[in-house]
């Protein structure tokens, strides 16, 4: 079973950068797309980003300019650049594959 970890959350300020890692382990060739989602208290696992095998990628309109996601096949590692941040951009960051999703990583930016 795939097991997914995510880490580079933190405190930061209006108009500050982040870069957030996904890190797989457990897992085979299979994996094909991964996601990464936020949570708030007001909207469960909502879809930022998500990244094909392909290296095709999508994004969701509110981040579309302001987030990079990348990945490292080799190293199992999928990457979120978070750019110009907001308040708004707050809560729990979370990947996802095949239905398995990681612990999450809180993100806050506040002044």
């Amino acid at each position: 079973q795939v097991k997914l970890v995510e880490s580079g959350g933190g405190l930061v300020q209006p108009g500050g950068s982040l870069r957030l890692a996904c890190s797989l382990s457990g897992s085979d060739d299979s994996i094909y797309t991964i996601g990464w989602y936020r949570s708030t208290p007001g909207k469960q696992y909502e879809f930022l980003a998500h990244i094909k095998r392909s290296g095709d990628v999508e994004y969701k309109d509110s981040v579309q300019g302001r987030c990079t996601i990348s990945r490292e096949n080799d190293k199992k590692i999928v990457y979120l650049q978070m750019n110009n941040l907001r308040p708004e951009d707050s809560g729990v960051y979370y990947c996802n594959t095949g239905g398995c999703w990681g612990p999450g990583t809180q993100v806050t930016v506040s002044s």
